[in-house]
């Protein structure tokens, strides 16, 4: 048999790739990272959408980047600086805003009757006390539900008890709110819309879910729990903005001595003996390894890379089936000046969701396959923040609109014809003169970003983050703990738990488990 290439092959260059690359070389690992596209990101890699306008990236703001990654990596060492907390405003169309500052909203400036004020207290304190429940679940690899299984016992019986000292009262609250949908609550605490609205946009931000659709509260409570957790600056802005994220674990990583290659991808992962030895990249070269960790989708990893022959029936009806819908687009504006939206502060988070009603109501045609008449949406302006992302005196407008289906039935590009000039329309109103200003506009519909950044479905987490895909039954319940169905294989994107965003984590978690001497 061919001696490895290297200890250990990451597939993938986002930032669970680059997370668990680094960990591993770290500990020693001989580590090779093969990424597709010529550079490093994934969801953190900008692109100019028109000369001299440059997008972002898919994530435009850094929300809970993991604190392990970050410590690990000594990200701050390699250039990652981040700004304080970015504020969120719920902006109103008559310019009556609310800003929304700290972790989870903890002060909130504007006209907010005091009634609201007091349930809002209320209602942020029990919520942060149930997420900081969740909180420790996304260090920690998923149990698995097996005699003998191996589990983290300690881990576990901690995270029991953590939920039982709430109390009786409190414990059964909390097996409530786990399955309850966000509009109820939010419908019997709340009476502004605009704090309604904005809760309810943050609880199915990226997700498949209306605010009334069942366990979308989950999606609200796992939002928290980074923040439940501790992290600083929990919503920032990285100076040198959201690329500067990649660059500094690019560093990471080469100081770590991990071998990087861009522009190398991966055709098909190489099985002899029912044994992952490898991967053979487009260009024909073949690469072995020990282990070789994909960091991408598990659906492209299991169903394309390593093929249905290697997989039982079941295993591969169930991955086939599981479910990766994405409900965003993204929407990217080349300026000639900056808006206004109605005095709002514009060096923030501004939001677009006048109700929990209104973000419902945006969801409900895409069931169907349909644009919503009046998306909401959120919105930076990045070149606020980084310079050279547009030319001096102009600005690029960064939105994420809610929602948007992936097989659209008037066709992809009438879809996005008819969105873009919704979201327009949405725009004007609260920053009046604003469509004067656009010189020229991007829209990527669900299946550009499926297509552009590897998201089946167009699905950020690689997989949705839905009740019956959490923890122990992510990616699927017997592909729970990082490892593949064959031996060799390491999953370790943002398909696995805990989910994706620009964190880190899933790729760390992995990386913990193949130092642990696990079934390789």
């Amino acid at each position: 048999m061919p001696m490895p290439s290297c200890e250990t092959l990451v597939i993938g260059g986002g930032t669970n790739g680059m997370a668990c690359a680094a960990r591993l070389a770290q500990a020693g690992h001989r580590v090779t990272l093969l990424e597709a596209e010529a550079s490093l990101g994934g969801g953190a890699r900008g692109w100019d959408f028109a000369p001299g306008y440059r997008a972002p990236g898919l994530a435009h703001v850094l929300h809970l980047l993991d604190p392990r990654v970050s410590a690990g990596m000594d990200l701050p060492r390699h250039g990652l600086q981040l700004t304080a907390a970015l504020p969120s405003v719920a902006l109103g169309a008559d310019g009556r805003h609310l800003t929304l500052r700290g972790a989870c909203a903890e002060s909130i400036e504007g006209d907010l009757p005091d009634a609201d004020r007091r349930a809002w207290a209320d209602l942020r304190a029990r919520l942060l006390r149930f997420a900081a429940v969740l909180a420790p679940m996304k260090a920690m690899t998923p149990p698995r539900l097996a005699k003998g299984a191996g589990n983290d016992l300690v881990a576990l019986a901690k995270l029991g008890l953590k939920a039982r000292l709430l109390g009786t009262g409190e414990f059964r609250e909390l097996l409530r709110m786990f399955l309850i949908n966000v509009w109820d609550v939010l419908e019997d605490e709340l009476s502004d819309p605009r704090l309604k609205g904005a809760m309810a946009f943050d609880a199915t931000l990226g997700a498949w879910m209306g605010p009334r659709s069942p366990n979308s509260l989950l999606g609200l409570l796992n939002r928290l729990a980074g923040e439940a957790g501790g992290q600083a600056a929990a919503l920032s802005l990285p100076g040198g903005g959201m690329e500067a994220v990649a660059k500094a674990m690019a560093a990471a990583c080469t100081a770590a001595g991990v071998v990087l290659r861009n522009g190398s991808p991966v055709a098909a992962l190489i099985v002899e003996e029912d044994r992952v030895v490898g991967a053979r990249l487009a260009s024909g070269e073949e690469l072995r390894a020990d282990h070789v960790v994909s960091a991408l989708s598990p659906k492209t990893t299991l169903l394309q890379l390593l093929g249905t022959r290697h997989l039982d029936a079941g295993m591969a009806t169930r991955m086939a089936q599981q479910k990766s819908r994405g409900g965003a687009a993204r929407l990217h504006l080349a300026l000639r000046g900056l808006p206004d939206f109605r005095g709002a502060d514009l060096r923030a988070r501004l939001l677009i969701a006048p109700s929990a009603d209104a973000v419902e109501t945006a969801f409900n045609p895409v069931k169907y396959g349909e644009v919503p008449d009046q998306p909401v949406m959120e919105i930076v302006i990045p070149s606020l923040f980084t310079p050279g992302l547009a030319p001096e005196g102009h600005h690029v407008l960064s939105a994420i609109l809610q929602f948007a289906p992936y097989d659209p039935k008037a066709g992809l590009e009438a879809a996005r014809a008819q969105l873009l000039e919704n979201a327009l329309a949405v725009l004007e109103t609260h920053a009046p003169g604003l469509r004067a200003l656009v010189i020229h506009a991007e829209l990527l519909m669900p299946q550009d970003i499926a297509t552009r950044f590897g998201m089946v479905g167009g699905n950020w987490h690689h997989g949705e983050l839905s009740v019956e895909q959490m923890l122990f039954l992510r990616p699927l319940p017997f592909l729970a703990q990082y490892r593949g169905p064959l031996p060799g294989l390491w999953l370790a994107s943002g398909g696995s738990h805990p989910g994706g965003g620009i964190s880190g984590a899933a790729g760390w978690n992995a990386a913990a488990e193949i130092l642990k001497g696990g079934r390789a």
